[in-house]
């Protein structure tokens, strides 16, 4: 994985992906005590970054391997993208999902086109599902982050990172990135590493499921306990990608870690402040940006909202429990 790849995968995207702005509110950068600003990539088509992966692992497959089609793993997000990428491609596609994901997830992910199969978290193994169906079908499996071409398209958004910070006047800050496997962090980190080096990607995950962050801070890979129990469904991983965590550990600052509340909070702020919707594991960012202020330095910091596809319940409840956010 290299900037050489990312840069491949951008050309591939030109005109299918969208570049997604960066947001501000002077709400939130009183909020945070610095300067904020929210790349809001749940406004990318599907509702999270994790079309620009699909796309990218999609187009670059060989024809005959495309049209045998692909398999995927994924809470949501990543089978939308790979579900969206492939029904663009003429690709079939089977999209292996968690029972306890959100509800609108996998309808979206049926209606896209791709078949669902859903499997239980916390007595199955969803790589071992995976690969067995991908052998049985002749499908070619997408990861949803230890796949260098996903790596490679989510990267795509550190390139616009880079260019939208110079705009903005920044040239050194933190960017906070919500982190499961690490996939978007591990790209993001790739991209800034040639193209704005003063700024430096930073893992945000929700409590109780910090593998990332504990991995960094051991210098060794780290699992976590348990693999459920936290609203944001969208980031909970065992442990990092094999091939991400190499990355991050030689690119990241340390890891920040928020509590579901927080994360449910920074949502309301968001739609409050930025009129975005975010689901909360696409928030831990902008909470690790707004409430875990003392563990930033500078007068800047760059928070990726990864994702918004959630459900009616789980966005009332944050605007009924936290209001504007502030």
């Amino acid at each position: 994985m290299n900037l050489a790849m990312i840069e491949a995968a951008a050309s591939r995207l030109e005109g299918h992906a969208r570049v997604t702005p960066m947001l501000s509110s002077p709400f939130l950068d009183r909020i945070a005590g610095r300067r904020v600003l929210v790349k809001a990539e749940c406004l990318q088509h599907t509702g999270s970054f994790k079309f620009r992966g699909g796309w990218s692992a999609l187009s670059a497959l060989p024809p005959e391997a495309r049209a045998k089609g692909v398999i995927a793993f994924s809470s949501g997000n990543h089978a939308q993208g790979v579900a969206a990428a492939a029904a663009a491609h003429g690709a079939p596609c089977v999209i292996i999902m968690p029972k306890d994901a959100p509800r609108l997830k996998i309808d979206n992910t049926r209606a896209l086109g791709a078949e669902v199969v859903l499997y239980d978290r916390a007595t199955e193994d969803r790589d071992a599902l995976g690969a067995r169906l991908a052998a049985e079908r002749g499908l070619t499996l997408i990861k949803p982050f230890d796949e260098p071409q996903v790596i490679a398209g989510q990267g795509t958004t550190g390139l616009e990172i880079a260019a939208q910070a110079a705009e903005a006047g920044i040239t050194r800050a933190d960017v906070l990135v919500c982190c499961g496997g690490g996939g978007l962090t591990s790209g993001i980190a790739l991209a800034l590493e040639a193209r704005a080096p003063d700024l430096r990607a930073r893992p945000a995950e929700p409590e109780g499921f910090d593998d990332v962050t504990r991995s960094l801070a051991t210098g060794t890979p780290q699992r976590n306990a348990r693999g459920d129990g936290s609203l944001c469904d969208a980031i909970l991983t065992p442990e990092p990608g094999r091939l991400t965590l190499p990355v991050m550990a030689r690119l990241c600052g340390p890891g920040i870690v928020v509590t579901d509340d927080e994360a449910l909070r920074a949502m309301a702020a968001a739609f409050t402040r930025l009129k975005i919707v975010l689901e909360p594991g696409g928030a831990v960012s902008l909470a690790a940006a707004l409430f875990r202020g003392d563990e930033i330095e500078g007068d800047a910091v760059i928070a990726v909202a990864s994702g918004g596809n959630v459900d009616a319940a789980t966005f009332g409840l944050a605007l009924d429990r936290y209001g504007t956010g502030d």
